[in-house]
């Protein structure tokens, strides 16, 4: 795979989440292998989500020192792109037009109106692709990074 892929939330957290093993280490791999690759980009969207998450919402919860420092850890090591007012309005015509939900939507204008191609979540239906930004599900047996 080539380019450039938007990581979500899920993927981020399955890496910290001892809750299931097989998933901790497939996303622990696909992150290593994006950032070797230098072919990850996560959003403000993104980073808020993992840090409530991993905070609260995982079985074994990250002190939010622990969580600080992963956070600052992706911000100076990964490309982040923020969230403005474009993004929020595509996100919007994203509900409208394709019935995502808004966070959802957000993350697919994220990627969309920061040319990146492909969003790696397990949140939409993997291989689809809507208005040029494909949904690659990175837990399918038939992907490789």
């Amino acid at each position: 795979m080539r380019g450039r892929f938007l990581i979500d939330t899920n993927i981020l957290v399955y890496a910290y989440d001892i809750s299931d093993k097989d998933k901790q280490r497939r996303a622990a791999e696909i992150l290593n292998t994006l950032f070797e690759m230098d072919a990850g980009v996560l959003s403000t969207q993104i980073l808020s989500e993992f840090f409530v998450v991993v905070t609260r919402k995982i079985a074994k919860p990250l002190k939010v020192s622990q969580a600080w420092t992963s956070v600052s850890n992706y911000i100076n090591s990964w490309e982040v792109v923020d969230i403005n007012t474009f993004v929020v309005l595509e996100a919007i015509r994203g509900v409208k037009t394709h019935r995502f939900s808004y966070w959802d939507s957000l993350v697919w204008a994220t990627a969309r109106m920061n040319q990146v191609p492909a969003i790696l979540s397990e949140d939409f239906s993997h291989n689809s692709t809507v208005e040029g930004i494909r949904f690659i599900n990175p837990f399918k047996a038939d992907l490789a990074i």
